[in-house]
């Protein structure tokens, strides 16, 4: 079977959506036109059948009410009452007068005819017989049998014309109105007749009938009396063809259609309510509608040239919405189906490349999973060893989507689960990491999800850091101590293990985790004396204060070497004092003081040899830094001797090397971000690359950039991921995962932090604005 391309296929279904509902609205408008015509030709003909009764009747009732007056008449009861005799010419005259009376030229009346049976005579207009004698006087005799004392009856106008006039009848036929006589007697032997030619009632009608159409008029004897067709007076209806039998048409009127001759015919019909006739319009469908030929000649011209415009733009139209679906192929690397073997069109070919992306995008899913937890375990460690900075933790807390929870808690704790002994149990040493499994797995699914941090073991210990939003400080020691048994009661119920779980003070600065861990590790070492399967709050020790260590001041450290690689005097001046404040205002024995003051010094010495700086370069000539510090007594001197021999020579080596370096510096890191902002790019993989040191390269970078290496690198996947929203189809969803967020939540978060709005309603605002 042949395989069509999407192009054909578009095009086709576009000229078939443009080129069906043209056909049906043109064949639509002409059934509907001939509909209307055929409708009001129709009522047109009912209207002319109405007309023409009214016509009829009104010279048929001026018939009726003349010949009744002449039957009653003194003259007609005269001569019906007694023996006429013919030589009676006074009466005869007056007779003829009544009769004249009768006929006139608007009731179309040729012929007044009286008959007496009892007396044998008749008298009509060419003069007076003995009636037995009279060519056709048993046919009228017969007359006398007619049910009605009235009635009209068509004759044959032979009957009333003598022999020597028989074969100048205009008529063939004539429509009599005959009376029995005498009017008021109830044996009747007499008949009057008042003798209309049926050629007479085309001039009552007034109507000429057009083309394929019929007219008659049907007596209540079911003879034609009229016809279009003067040939077919005197037949019966159903000689016509269009009427069957009159006497199944019960209605006044109606109308109904049927088939004559291979053509379609609407008859209408009127019955009179005064003689019963039946009055009969027969039209051909196709004479009707032969104005709506015109109609269907014009419908179809414009219906072809509407369907022949709409093809060609169709045809064009497909061809430009083809063009990026042939581009999307050719950019995948594929080619379109009439260019290539096999069955499918460019959907096809599209799906089966998607389907790889998807099996693709699965598999760095998991794998990219898998490193998030990796990341999101050492994190956690991190926090609970005390080993971020708060900018760092703060970062991180967002990065991971725990931000908004850490805002929403009022206090916290670390509780921290340990296995007291395998010994007199099924377990073996063997075991000990699939137990401590367990024990994670236990622990989690029983504190809910959004109360806590992810868990995790920490030498051979389980973390867990449980937060609340109630500030009632007993109500959340009594639900951590709820937990804390739930968790030792299952473990010893599926496990069959001992478990001793310590609980650290309530804090409300994540900050202070790597405090409260400690807390809890101290709080299990009561074990000792306590006993196995114990829980140990650390409220119970140390008079319930938090644990007492001395924090040595790391980021003032970290801050003082950057202020040293900045060359800033005054902020490092400021930093070195600081750290002496901070160092000092802690309760520490005079030996204890010395830890802090060799840990700066070791951290200077470190900083030194890293930054490629030689001790000669420092005035170092004989004998150690440690010893010279190790003389001083008083802090004031030691906070002397660390500016003038270590700080200040510093800040004016690298004011040197500033001159010539920084700017250098900054811009291969700004060439480094531009090239791979999209990787998990870090500073120490910059300083990896330029050969130096991560914190000389921060403090490098801030100072001729104004921001962070971090702020930087935000801002800069901030303002691609901005282009990206205005420029392109990418979903958000796409650009958090190309710039390096762990999900779609924490990019719109941070993009709402610095935009005000989200990703969505930046987009949403770019179009309006463009178009």
């Amino acid at each position: 079977m042949r395989n069509y391309s999407f192009l054909a296929k578009m095009t086709l279904f576009g000229c078939l959506l443009c080129t069906l509902p043209v056909l049906f609205v043109g064949f639509f408008s002409y059934w509907q036109s001939s509909q209307v015509i055929q409708k009001q030709a129709s009522r047109s003909q009912s209207q002319m059948l109405a007309q023409m009764n009214a016509n009829v009747e009104q010279i048929l009732l001026a018939i009726y009410h003349s010949l009744n007056q002449l039957s009653d008449s003194t003259v007609v009861q005269k001569m019906m009452s007694e023996p006429f005799d013919p030589s009676d010419y006074k009466l005869y005259n007056d007779l003829r007068k009544e009769i004249s009376n009768t006929e006139s030229s608007y009731t179309k009346v040729e012929d007044v005819v009286l008959i007496d049976f009892q007396h044998n005579w008749m008298v009509k207009n060419s003069g007076i017989y003995t009636f037995d004698r009279y060519l056709h006087y048993r046919q009228i005799s017969n007359l006398i049998m007619l049910p009605n004392t009235f009635n009209w009856v068509l004759n044959p106008s032979i009957w009333f014309y003598s022999e020597e006039t028989a074969n100048s009848v205009p008529c063939a036929y004539t429509i009599s109105l005959v009376k029995k006589l005498p009017a008021q007697s109830p044996d009747k032997n007499g008949l009057a007749f008042a003798n209309i030619p049926t050629c007479s009632l085309t001039e009552m009608v007034k109507y000429s009938p057009g083309e394929s159409e019929s007219i008659m008029i049907i007596d209540d004897l079911n003879r034609i009396l009229y016809h279009s067709n003067p040939s077919m007076i005197g037949k019966y209806a159903s000689d016509s063809g269009f009427v069957t039998n009159p006497l199944d048409l019960k209605e006044p009127t109606g109308q109904y259609r049927m088939e004559l001759k291979d053509e379609t015919y609407t008859v209408t019909y009127r019955r009179s309510s005064f003689n019963n006739w039946l009055y009969v319009s027969a039209i051909s469908i196709d004479s009707l509608t032969k104005e709506a030929k015109q109609i269907e000649r014009f419908t179809i011209v414009i219906s072809l040239a509407i369907v022949v415009v709409f093809a060609l733009i169709a045809r064009f139209g497909s061809r430009r919405m083809y063009s990026p679906i042939r581009n999307l192929v050719m950019q995948i690397g594929g080619i379109v189906p009439r260019q290539r073997e096999g069955k499918g069109n460019e959907f096809d070919l599209i799906s089966d490349k998607l389907q790889e992306l998807f099996r693709s995008k699965s598999q760095l899913e998991k794998e990219a999973y898998t490193h998030i937890q990796q990341a999101l375990t050492l994190f956690i460690m991190k926090m609970f060893q005390g080993s971020l900075r708060r900018k760092d933790l703060e970062e991180k807390l967002e990065l991971f989507g725990f931000g908004d929870k850490v805002a929403g808690w009022k206090q916290m704790t670390v509780i921290t689960l340990q296995i007291d002994t395998l010994d007199n149990t099924r377990y073996s040493k063997e075991d000990l990491e699939l137990l401590q499994f367990a024990v994670n797995n236990i622990a989690e699914e029983l504190i809910p999800a959004d109360v806590r941090f992810p868990s995790l073991t920490i030498d051979q210990t389980t973390v867990v850091l449980i937060g609340s939003s109630d500030t009632e400080q007993q109500e959340f020691n009594a639900y951590v101590a709820a937990i804390a048994e739930s968790i030792q009661r299952t473990v010893e119920q599926l496990l069959k293990l001992k478990l001793s779980i310590g609980i650290s003070l309530p804090f409300s600065d994540p900050k202070n985790a790597s405090v409260a861990y400690r807390e809890g590790l101290e709080a299990l070492r009561h074990r000792f004396h306590l006993g196995e399967g114990v829980i140990i709050p650390y409220a119970h020790l140390n008079e319930g204060k938090h644990r007492k260590q001395f924090s040595y001041p790391g980021l003032t450290e970290t801050e003082l070497l950057d202020a040293i690689v900045l060359t800033d005097e005054d902020k490092a001046r400021g930093l070195l004092k600081f750290f002496m404040q901070q160092v000092l205002k802690e309760d520490l024995t005079p030996q204890e003081y010395q830890i802090p003051m060799f840990r700066l010094l070791n951290s200077l010495l470190v900083f030194v040899q890293q930054s490629g700086v030689t001790m000669g370069q420092l005035g170092a000539r004989e004998g150690s830094f440690y010893e010279e510090l190790n003389k001083l007594s008083f802090a004031a001197e030691i906070e002397e001797w660390f500016w003038a021999k270590l700080i200040r020579p510093l800040i004016g080596i690298f004011q040197d090397r500033n001159n010539s370096q920084y700017q250098n510096i900054s811009e291969k890191m700004i060439e480094m971000i531009s090239k791979h902002y999209d990787t998990d790019l870090t500073i120490e993989q910059c300083a990896a690359k330029l050969h130096y040191n991560a914190n000389y390269l921060s403090g490098v970078f801030r100072k001729e950039t104004g921001m962070t290496f971090s702020e930087y690198l935000s801002n800069y996947r901030l303002n691609m991921a901005k282009k990206w929203l205005a420029e392109t189809d990418m979903t958000v969803k796409e650009i958090a995962e190309r710039l390096q967020y762990m999900n779609s939540q924490n990019f719109i978060r941070s993009f709402r932090k610095q935009e005000g709005i989200t990703p969505g309603q930046y987009r949403t605002n770019h179009q309006k604005i463009a178009t």
